[in-house]
């Protein structure tokens, strides 16, 4: 037997990558991964197991040596035969005599009984199991050291490029069945309020990746017309163009084009006149959408452009609204009206596109309640839950689902008694929402003391009910939702269009601007890098900083669209006192060059800071003099404070606003803020929780700025409390430095 050249067998693997791209399918490739490997390596034997997640088991996937009509047929739990083994313990096996080890499971018709020298290695990425590469040999022939190197080597390269077998051949498998008691296990579960609200309506899993794959599998007995096809263009176009309108009015923004990409690859000849020539051809108008939509798909994904690349998302939601309304099956593809949707993730567009068809809920399996997505759902008053339980999304469609949004609690095939108090709880919200005359009356506690509540605004539609709910003014405007919603840097006559609104919707009424916070869990599908850790990465004032043709426009926008407002300009994720400087300069640089060019702007507005780096807290005493006031992120103040993100829901248990660290780091600021007499208010998401406000209130809070569906409870909180007992529970509070003994004296002040 020769000897083995391990070194060009890693240079061959090196390059599976290309062959990757290369292969007409993915059974092409593993398969030529095993010869590959067979060859170099002098191995009769080589053997390719893919590991299912979701039933825990292998299968061979590719193989050469071993009897090719059998083959196919193994299967084995991950607790089984020495391949189990090495994934389970994610380490190589290599044995003189594999059939004497009592972890050896035979499979009859294989024909392997007569290589019993056995090596195995896991294929594995980070923790991910993916599958298991094994080569055998005849007893003479064992394998030695330097063989369970190189196998372990090729596997590490190979891991990369496989990370994505298992969904791939997941996803061109029949739908799984239901597990047996799945919708029993799943009949009540406590989730965590990201949107509040009441939803009673049937589910419906949305796997966003499998929706176009679906399609590009489907082999179509029928051949359909060119007039069904351009009848389906007619159709997709008219249905477009009334979401288009349906979004436009809840967003009160007309530049919000989400669909636009859409109805422009429509109306474009080149992109519509292939489809007809490969239909004029003789191809069925099915298969040439496929293929024409491949080839965009290819190009676009080719790119070296981001925003290019994330193009191909919006071709593949295309293709797929056209070939549903050519095939009829709209009902089985995008049928989300009414619908309680449950998905792992979304983009903030998904969520556009899924409130301008009347989703009336939705769960998420994975994310924070702090996100933007639960921010943005917030706005378009969709009630969501997130709850980190994956097995949700094998739920079947169609189950009726009770959300209450208010608890986080979420039923499956509720019971009447359920569904009757639900009713009951709905209706009581309702009346808080339409109470008017407590409404009108100014927010106080029982024994008189005034405080302001403020409303968070994110998107335009926001200000309708800030004005039904009387709030003091705009706490917090993020400037940041016309640059999500968009597929580029909106110039600065969009943005003072939006913010003349904004300033036309709260007269005679503080607002106050935050300036771009982009970053963290506000990705921009344009113009951001790609971070391994966005939330201390390139984002909020280091964006702008940075980018300061994108700074200056905004700030242009904001003092011109603010000429006669109480206007405050709010520098979001301050670090230190030079940050701060720099972005003041050039503001007064963008008043300077106002006044040159002779446009109307506003003069002297309110410069503040987001205190929510855990550096600038200890430069409170020193920036003061430069800052007329301080407005408390408590949601990213605590995620850095604690080092948790949060976002994750693996950590989403640390992410506690009532850790001592953060109740001390609260009291510290707004000491500071009433020593140098400057205005400090509070914008997290401590300001919408009832438990926390008496503790507030109680270290001398009085401005507290909430997302405006909020304010009724709120107002209803705080009028209740004596500011008295609130003062005594914060001293108390502050006393502690163990989590447990918050909890255990918040639990015993509410009663």
């Amino acid at each position: 037997m020769r000897r083995t050249d391990h070194f060009k067998l890693l240079c061959d693997i090196g390059e599976l990558g290309q062959l990757f791209t290369d292969t007409q399918n993915l059974d092409a490739f593993l398969q030529k991964v095993v010869e590959t490997v067979s060859e170099h390596m002098q191995t009769p034997v080589c053997s390719m197991y893919i590991y299912d997640e979701t039933t825990e088991t292998l299968s061979i996937k590719a193989n050469k040596g071993l009897n090719p009509e059998r083959y196919r047929e193994v299967k084995l739990n991950i607790k089984e035969g020495l391949v189990g083994k090495t994934l389970r313990e994610l380490r190589p096996i290599c044995l003189e005599r594999a059939s004497e080890s009592l972890d050896f499971k035979f499979f009859p018709g294989l024909d392997e009984e007569h290589y019993d020298a056995f090596l195995a290695v896991p294929i594995r990425q980070g923790l991910n199991r993916i599958g298991v590469l094994v080569v055998q040999r005849q007893k003479k022939y064992l394998f030695k050291e330097q063989d369970v190197s190189a196998l372990q080597a090729i596997t590490s390269q190979l891991a990369t490029v496989l990370s994505n077998v298992s969904f791939l051949i997941s996803l061109g498998k029949p739908p799984k069945k239901v597990k047996k008691g799945l919708l029993k296990k799943l009949k009540f579960i406590k989730g965590k309020v990201a949107s509040p609200g009441y939803a009673l309506g049937k589910g419906k899993v949305v796997k966003k990746e499998e929706l176009f794959f679906s399609f590009s599998q489907r082999t179509f007995v029928k051949f359909f017309t060119m007039e069904e096809f351009k009848n389906a263009i007619r159709i997709t176009q008219q249905h477009l163009q009334t979401l288009q309108e349906k979004i436009g009015e809840k967003l009160s923004d007309d530049a919000s084009l989400i669909f636009t990409s859409h109805l422009l690859m429509l109306k474009d000849e080149k992109f519509i006149g292939e489809m007809i020539s490969l239909i004029e051809k003789g191809i069925n108008p099915p298969e040439a959408i496929l293929i024409i939509g491949r080839k965009y798909i290819d190009m676009f994904y080719a790119s070296s452009n981001q925003l290019i690349q994330e193009k191909t998302e919006d071709i593949k939601d295309l293709l797929t609204r056209l070939l549903s309304n050519l095939l009829s099956e709209e009902e089985a593809v995008n049928n989300y009206f009414n619908r309680i949707i449950i998905a792992r993730d979304f983009y903030p567009s998904d969520i556009l596109k899924m409130s301008s068809e009347d989703v009336w809920g939705i769960v998420l399996t994975s994310g924070g309640v702090t996100s933007h997505l639960s921010i943005l759902a917030r706005s378009l008053h969709i009630p969501m839950v997130i709850v980190d339980r994956p097995e949700f999304l094998d739920i079947p469609d169609d189950v009726q689902i009770l959300l209450d949004a208010e608890l986080g609690n979420i039923y499956l095939n509720p019971d009447d008694d359920i569904i009757r108090e639900f009713e009951k709880q709905k209706a009581i919200q309702e009346n808080i929402l339409k109470d008017k005359d407590f409404l009108k009356k100014p927010v106080v506690t029982s024994d008189g003391t005034r405080i302001n509540l403020l409303s968070n605004i994110n998107l335009l539609s926001d200000l309708k009910l800030a004005r039904e709910s009387y709030s003091d003014g705009i706490g917090l405007y993020r400037t940041e939702f016309p640059f999500l919603i968009r597929t580029d840097f909106p110039l600065e006559e969009e943005q003072y269009v939006i913010y003349s609104k904004l300033v036309a919707g709260m007269p005679k009424k503080p607002i106050t601007f935050r300036t771009l916070d982009i970053g963290g869990d506000k990705l921009l599908t344009y113009g951001a890098i790609k971070e391994q850790n966005p939330f201390l990465g390139f984002r909020s004032i280091r964006f702008s900083l940075q980018h300061k043709e994108v700074f200056v426009q905004q700030i242009r926008a904001i003092l011109r669209a603010s000429v006669k407002a109480d206007l405050r300009i709010m520098f979001p994720m301050i670090s230190s006192i030079d940050e701060f400087l720099k972005a003041k300069e050039i503001l007064r640089s963008c008043q300077a060059e106002l006044k040159k060019e002779n446009i109307s702007y506003h003069h002297n507005p309110k410069i503040g800071i987001m205190v929510e780096v855990p550096s600038i807290v200890d430069l409170l005493n020193e920036i003061a003099p430069e800052v007329d006031f301080f407005s408390i992120g408590t949601n990213d103040l605590i995620q850095f404070v604690l080092a948790v993100d949060r976002t994750n829901e693996k950590v989403a248990n640390l992410y506690n606003p009532v850790h001592p660290s953060i109740l001390r780091t609260l009291k510290k600021i707004v000491e500071i803020a009433v020593e140098n007499k400057i205005d400090v208010s509070l914008c997290g998401d401590m300001a919408h929780n009832e438990r926390y406000i008496p503790f507030l209130l109680g270290i001398g809070l009085r401005n507290l700025s909430i997302d405006p569906l909020y304010i009724g409870r709120i107002k209803r909180t705080i009028s209740k409390i004596n500011l008295k007992q609130a003062q005594l529970l914060a001293q108390t509070l502050l006393k502690h430095n163990k989590i447990s003994e918050v909890n255990q004296t918040l639990t015993k002040f509410f009663g």
